[in-house]
């Protein structure tokens, strides 16, 4: 989250990412090969990315869905600790993102949505945070399924939300607060909660430990969560029912969004240098800067790219994910 968050963002003039180029190859000569000789093979082209997708209202989340082959986007839409019900989920087909399609809107069809940020999907179900209740919707039909109340519990920012392998629902609690003119406070407590058959619980709560936690990703291979906070410089490693964690990298601080790739390397944003990264063994490389206000990014593992939404500009963008 930044520090200075107006009301409504209009977005800025439409950028168009488009791939490095793409790659030919071809045969020449005087005669066509006979039909058993060996022939060079023209190298496929290299897809090209769409361009960003525009018109969101404070997109804070991505999230890929590759049953449907489709992006679920999270519309803040004012301030994120305002509770005016005028929060939106949509969906892109992520071959051709273009248009965007109402899945869930906050005030229409009996639904409560406040200021939606990350997102989780289970089977049929999306699970959103909202300020301080998580939410799960079909994903289909944007009918509501449950509504989880935290604000009991002292939750106070709830942030990205991630699913273990035996289905519990993990939820990051930044702790902190905006005013009506975007001032930071951190009021609450850092925590990591989780819902488990409809039950929430406290899982872990350290304000050293987790520093301002934001984006959480559920890394299989390892069985345990990795997490990336606002307020530090390091990503770390957490397995549920341990009091301590573990550092993998460190480097510029302020993460938002946070994704574990197949093969085991993460992508993690920004807001303190306006950049996309990649961790791998241990250290951070910047894939892409110029990304003012970088959000919670979302995988298409289908195509190998990453959307990553931008905050304050109200607008996605798509990036090739190197090899």
């Amino acid at each position: 989250m930044s520090r200075l968050l107006p009301s409504r963002v209009a977005p800025s003039r439409r950028l168009a990412l488009v791939s490095l180029g793409s790659l030919v190859a071809a045969c020449g000569g005087e005669k066509a090969p006979a039909a058993d000789s060996t022939a060079a093979v023209p190298a496929p082209a290299v897809e090209a990315l769409p361009p960003a997708t525009e018109g969101f209202k404070v997109p804070e989340s991505v999230r890929y869905d590759a049953a449907l082959d489709a992006y679920f986007v999270s519309n803040i839409d004012g301030n994120p600790n305002q509770k005016d019900n005028n929060g939106a989920i949509v969906r892109l087909d992520a071959a051709n993102p273009g248009t965007p399609v109402d899945v869930v809107r906050g005030g229409q069809n009996g639904v409560t949505l406040n200021a939606p940020k990350g997102m989780a999907i289970a089977g049929d179900t999306l699970w959103v945070a909202d300020i301080d209740v998580v939410r799960a919707f079909d994903k289909n039909t944007g009918a509501v399924i449950a509504t989880i109340d935290l604000a009991p519990m002292g939750a106070t920012f709830l942030n990205d939300v991630a699913i273990a392998s035996d289905g519990t629902v993990y939820i990051t609690d930044t702790g902190i607060a905006f005013s009506a003119t975007g001032e930071l406070s951190h009021p609450g407590k850092d925590r990591i909660f989780a819902i488990a058959g409809g039950k929430p619980s406290i899982a872990l709560e350290s304000d050293s430990l987790l520093t301002r936690p934001n984006g959480i990703a559920w890394d299989a291979a390892n069985a345990r969560f990795v997490l990336a906070s606002f307020g530090g410089p390091a990503i770390i490693a957490w397995k549920p029912g341990e009091t301590t964690t573990t550092q993998l990298a460190t480097g510029p601080g302020q993460y938002d969004g946070l994704e574990v790739l197949g093969d085991g390397r993460l992508l993690v944003t920004s807001w303190a240098d306006s950049s996309l990264n990649v961790v791998a063994n241990g250290a951070l490389t910047r894939l892409k800067g110029d990304m003012e206000a970088p959000a919670d990014i979302g995988v298409d593992s289908k195509r190998q790219r990453v959307a990553v939404p931008r905050f304050n500009a109200g607008r996605v963008e798509y990036v090739a994910i190197p090899k």
